[in-house]
């Protein structure tokens, strides 16, 4: 079994087209076929469903391509820990951060990239329950997520980070815009922009409009933070933020950010990892990046900037 085989594999498993996977891997169509077809051989099993084109992997091959990306993954951790041994960090290092959490994510890959200038980050945005699978298919090195709300499963460890803090971004000649503090029943009250349901961040948003006994109903929803920004930005909604995006965004011009009252327990973001043995040394240098740059107090230094008259 040759590791390029398993590369193949797991590029067909991301792409689910046999074309693009063998441009991912700067091989011909047909030699990416014939090593997939090597690899079947050598198994004694059908991995992929034959066709025209591709349709989809046998129950073997989805085994197999769990194997396979654990089979890569421990190839590179041994690749960056003898590349440390030799005087430096190297390789690739994967990171996915929920849209949410990705204004924060330049202050930790910055001061990495910083202290491992041989090390690549390959940064994707993936819902929460995408990054615990990624994790667990040996997918990914690190998540960035919210690790107090929906279930994280056994098999990752936490490293907290930040607890959000929430506020009215509005305009400021709205009903709202001169005021130190907004409740929640209020906030669902104004013509509002918020994220779409199906994103974590509007869940914990829509429980603590339950618990003030509301219901917001937006006038807009957008899948993405700066989309939201872009239609407050208008002046003609409000919008809920999480303090943690001023970092990026600020406050639009024309606009002011009041306190929500605090809910009785705020959601807290950190870092996920899959709980190997032994941990992959470049997850391991992001955890420690993370903890000497304390980004929960850096951030709470910023919301009193914008608070502060």
């Amino acid at each position: 079994m040759l590791l390029r085989q398993l590369e193949y594999l797991t590029a067909l498993s991301r792409e689910r087209h046999f074309a693009r996977a063998a441009a991912v891997c700067h091989v011909s169509q047909p030699s990416l076929s014939a090593g997939i077809a090597k690899l079947e051989a050598e198994l004694k099993v059908a991995i992929v469903v034959r066709g025209n084109r591709f349709v989809g992997f046998t129950p073997e091959g989805e085994r197999v391509v769990v194997w396979a990306r654990r089979i890569l993954a421990e190839r590179d951790a041994l690749q960056a820990d003898l590349a440390t041994m030799r005087g430096g960090l190297s390789g690739i290092l994967r990171v996915a951060a929920i849209p949410t959490a990705m204004t924060t994510a330049p202050l930790l890959t910055g001061a990495f990239c910083a202290e491992n200038p041989a090390v690549r980050v390959r940064l994707e945005s993936a819902s929460s329950r995408e990054i615990v699978q990624r994790l667990a298919d040996f997918d990914l090195d690190v998540g960035m997520t919210y690790v107090d709300g929906e279930p994280l499963g056994d098999a990752v460890r936490v490293v907290p980070l930040y607890r959000e803090r929430y506020l009215l971004l509005t305009p400021d000649d709205a009903e709202l815009g001169a005021r130190d503090s907004v409740g929640w029943a209020e906030a669902a009250d104004q013509p509002l922009c918020l994220l779409i349901p199906e994103m974590q961040n509007r869940r914990i948003l829509d429980g603590f409009f339950a618990d003030a006994g509301a219901v917001a109903r937006p006038a807009v929803e957008t899948d993405t933070v700066s989309a939201l920004y872009a239609h407050v930005g208008t002046h003609r909604w409000s919008t809920v933020i999480a303090h943690v995006w001023l970092h990026l965004f600020g406050v639009p011009a024309g606009m002011r950010v009041v306190p929500l009252d605090r809910p009785r327990r705020s959601p807290q973001v950190g870092l996920v990892l899959a709980d190997r043995d032994p941990e992959p040394i470049l997850a391991r240098s992001l955890v420690e990046a993370a903890r000497r740059l304390d980004i929960g107090r850096t951030l709470e230094a910023l919301l009193e900037q914008h608070l502060t008259p």
